[in-house]
C-alpha cells in the first residue's frame, strides 16, 4: 500500500510543478521536476531501477533530437531570415501580411517542432512590424496560434504528436491525411478570428512601405539544409521510421566545415529532452503501481471511445497539466479502446489545438510572449484569451466532427 500512496503523491506533485512552471520557494523548473519525480519513483519502489530505462521512449527522444538539429541548421544558415524577407517583399497590406505569417508559421510547424518555429520567427516578425509601423500584437498572436494549429498536421509537428506517433505506430502518411485538413481549416479560422478581433488594424487598404533588410545568409548551407529537410520529409511519407529518418538527417547536417557543432548543440532544447525522459519514468511508475486493470476499466465507463468525449477530456486535461503530460496520462486508458488509431488521432488533435485556449496552454505561446516582452511588447492574458478561447472551441469542435465522420 505504501508504494501506491507514494507513487500517487510523487505523480501529483510532479505534475503540479509542471503545470505551474516552477516549485514555489525553489529554483526548480519543469525539467528538474520531472527528473526529481523520476528519481523518487525509483526510490519509493514504484518502479524498479532496472526497469526505468525501459520506460523511456527513446524513439520519441531521438526523433525530437534529429528534428531539432535540422531546425538549428536552418536557423544558423539564415533560411528563416530569407523567408522573412520574402514575406516583406510580397505582403503589401496588413491582411496579406497576416495571411503570410499564419501560412509560414503553420507550414513550418507541420514539419519542424512548433516551439522552434516560434523561437525563430518571433524576433524576425517583431523587427518586421517595427519597420512597417504596425501593431505587433495581432501578428505575434498569429505566430503562436498558427504554430499550434499547423503542428497538429503531422507526427513531427510537436512533442506530443511525436509521443503519439511512437506509441500508436500510426504511419506518418496516415496521420497527416487524417489531421492536415483540420489544421488547414484551423489556419483559415486563425486569420479570420484575428482579423475580426483586430478589425481596425486590417480594415485599412493603406499599403505597407517596408523594404527587406539585408539578411545574413549562407546559401550553400541553406541549400544543403533544405535538401536534407525535404529528403527527411520524403522518408517520413515513404514509411521510414520517423526517428531513424530524423537522426540520419541531423547526422548528415553535422558533417560540415561551415558551422561548428557547438553552435548547433546550443540551439537544441536539452531541458525538453530531459523533461521527457523524466516524465516517461514518472508515468510508468504510476501505471505499474497504481493503475490496475480494474481502475482502467472504470475510467473506460466515461465512454472514451466516443470522439467528442475524448476530445473534451483531452482538451481540459491539456490545459490543466499541459499537452505532453496529458498525452502520457491518457496512454493506459487508450489501450483498451476498440479503435486505438481513432483514439490516438483524437488525442493528438485535441491536445494540440487546446494549446490555443489560454496564454499558458502551450510552450509555444510562452516563447512568443517572453521574446516579445524582451523587446517591450506585452501580451496579457485577456489579450490572448479573447482570440484563443473561441478559436480553440471552434477548431476542436470541427476536428472532433471531422474525425467522427471520417
Amino acid at each position: 500500500m505504501l508504494p501506491e500512496i507514494a507513487a500517487i503523491a510523487i505523480f501529483a506533485l510532479t505534475y503540479l510543478v509542471i503545470a505551474i512552471g516552477r516549485l514555489p520557494g525553489f529554483r526548480l523548473d519543469r525539467a528538474g521536476a520531472a527528473l526529481v519525480g523520476a528519481s523518487l519513483m525509483v526510490a519509493a519502489g514504484a518502479l524498479p531501477l532496472e526497469e526505468a530505462p525501459n520506460a523511456i521512449d527513446f524513439d520519441t527522444i531521438i526523433l525530437l533530437l534529429g528534428v531539432m538539429i535540422v531546425a538549428a541548421n536552418l536557423r544558423l544558415s539564415g533560411f528563416f531570415a530569407l523567408v522573412n524577407d520574402w514575406v516583406v517583399a510580397r505582403a503589401r497590406q496588413p491582411i496579406m501580411l497576416l495571411i503570410a505569417i499564419v501560412t509560414v508559421s503553420g507550414t513550418l510547424s507541420a514539419f519542424l517542432v512548433n516551439d522552434t518555429v516560434c523561437l525563430v520567427l518571433t524576433p524576425l516578425v517583431l523587427d518586421l512590424v517595427a519597420r512597417l509601423r504596425c501593431n505587433p500584437v495581432p501578428y505575434l498572436l498569429a505566430i503562436a496560434m498558427a504554430s499550434n494549429i499547423g503542428s497538429a498536421a503531422t507526427i513531427t509537428g510537436n512533442p506530443q504528436n511525436m509521443i503519439i506517433g511512437s506509441l500508436s505506430h500510426i504511419p506518418y502518411g496516415t496521420f497527416a491525411a487524417a489531421l492536415s485538413p483540420i489544421a488547414g481549416i484551423g489556419l483559415v479560422l486563425t486569420v479570420a478570428m484575428i482579423a475580426l478581433v483586430y478589425r481596425h488594424e486590417f480594415r485599412t487598404r493603406q499599403r505597407l512601405g517596408g523594404e527587406p533588410a539585408a539578411a545574413h545568409a549562407d546559401r550553400p548551407i541553406i541549400i544543403k539544409s533544405v535538401m536534407v529537410l525535404l529528403a527527411m520529409i520524403a522518408a517520413f511519407f515513404a514509411g521510414v521510421p520517423p526517428a531513424e529518418a530524423a537522426i540520419v538527417a541531423g547526422a548528415v547536417l553535422l558533417l560540415t566545415r561551415r558551422i561548428k557543432s557547438g553552435q548547433v548543440y546550443a540551439e537544441i532544447d536539452w531541458t525538453l529532452l530531459l523533461m521527457f525522459a523524466g516524465l516517461f519514468i514518472v508515468v510508468a511508475g504510476l501505471e505499474q503501481s497504481v493503475l490496475s486493470p480494474q481502475i482502467v476499466r472504470t475510467v473506460g465507463h466515461l465512454h472514451l471511445e466516443q470522439t467528442p468525449v475524448l476530445s473534451v477530456i483531452t482538451a481540459v486535461l491539456s490545459n490543466i497539466v499541459s499537452n505532453v503530460p496529458a498525452v502520457l496520462v491518457l496512454k493506459p486508458f487508450i489501450a483498451p479502446l476498440p479503435s486505438q488509431q481513432q483514439a490516438w488521432l483524437t488525442v493528438a488533435m485535441a491536445s494540440t489545438l487546446a494549446g490555443n485556449f489560454a496564454l499558458v496552454g502551450s510552450v509555444a505561446n510562452l516563447i512568443v510572449v517572453q521574446r516579445a516582452r524582451a523587446q517591450n511588447v506585452k501580451i496579457g492574458f485577456w489579450e490572448y484569451f479573447k482570440v484563443g478561447a473561441p478559436l480553440t472551441i471552434l477548431t476542436i469542435g470541427i476536428g472532433a466532427l471531422w474525425l467522427d465522420l471520417a
